[in-house]
């Protein structure tokens, strides 16, 4: 009796894990678009080359929600989403590979944890407050030198280590999908796909922003159908889990 109530508890966890990684999911998939759509209706300021403080700071007292979604609030958003989605992962995958699974999900929360480290978007509002309000020359000095600080670190870090870090952890789960059958072939070459492109963009844009923007626009509609795909799937297995009770 006890031993029946135990797997009841067991199973119902796993089916929550799987709903609400597949919700998320497909909430990311949606953000993605969402984002892009964004981006070219209200691009970066000084795109492609963000590196002008004075106009993100123009851009924060002209429009502060713009700023901030240009800043990557959607992503912020949606990383935070995929933390579901990756547990969910772990739990479909372990039976293909419980190591990689699980190095895969060490990696991405290495790589979460990295970027809300180093987002610096709420700081630059701040910041586009302080310079509006200076009243001397040396403070609008010193904002502009903390906001090319804050620019720096965002770019960097937030938007080149971090994601290179997720991208690897994101392309380990595809590989682990296309050794087993929990997900099809389609969806782990989308995820292969989209995260060889992911990575692409970041070594590449060092050199040439043409072919970056290309990969970074391959490597947005395919994470984009690729979380669709996962978030369904996800869906299905909760509902065949609770089946199954």
């Amino acid at each position: 009796m006890h031993q029946e109530r135990h797997t009841d508890i067991k199973q119902s966890t796993w089916d929550s894990i799987y709903t609400v990684g597949g919700v998320a999911g497909l909430i990311v998939a949606a953000l993605l678009v969402l984002e892009f759509i964004i981006f070219i209706i209200w691009p970066q300021p000084s795109w492609p080359q963000p590196n002008s403080v004075l106009d993100w700071f123009a851009l924060f007292e002209r429009n502060r929600l713009i700023g901030l979604l240009d800043m990557d609030l959607l992503g912020v958003v949606a990383y935070l989403l995929l933390i579901p989605t990756l547990l969910a992962l772990y739990f479909a995958l372990r039976r293909v590979s419980a190591a990689f699974a699980a190095i895969a999900t060490v990696l991405f929360f290495m790589g979460t944890a990295m970027y809300l480290a180093t987002n610096t978007l709420f700081a630059m509002l701040a910041l586009s407050h302080q310079y509006a309000a200076a009243t001397s020359d040396a403070q609008r000095s010193v904002t502009l030198a903390a906001g090319q600080a804050l620019l720096t670190i965002f770019y960097v870090s937030a938007f080149q280590e971090s994601y290179v870090i997720v991208s690897v952890a994101l392309l380990i789960i595809s590989i682990v999908m296309l050794r087993g059958d929990v997900f099809t072939k389609s969806t782990a070459y989308a995820g292969i796909v989209a995260n060889v492109c992911a990575i692409g963009t970041v070594f590449i844009g060092q050199v040439a922003l043409v072919p970056s923007a290309i990969l970074a626009f391959l490597s947005v509609v395919f994470l984009a159908i690729w979380f669709f795909l996962i978030g369904r799937r996800l869906l299905r297995l909760g509902r065949l889990e609770s089946r199954a009770v």
